[in-house]
């Protein structure tokens, strides 16, 4: 074999392991994204959880208020 044949022979082998080697890199980074985004809509959905008793247990708080206040305006 001449030297120009080795030389695209070993330049496609180098070629061919790259692009093979990045594929792989870039479906394991993919799937890494996948499962933070899977983490961050679980973390979101907790956090509006909280959000939600927090503002459930404001607005008991304020209804007992008005409530009193009601009262007090009908002993008037």
């Amino acid at each position: 074999m001449s030297t120009a044949a080795k030389l695209t022979f070993a330049t496609c082998c180098v070629v061919s392991i790259s692009i093979i080697a990045y594929v792989h890199y870039k479906q394991h980074y993919d799937r890494e994204q996948l499962h933070l985004g899977v983490v961050r809509d679980i973390e979101r959905q907790q956090r509006r959880k909280i959000e939600n008793v927090y503002n459930l247990q404001q607005q008991l708080e304020l209804t007992k208020q008005l409530q009193k206040s009601i009262e007090k305006q009908n002993e008037l």
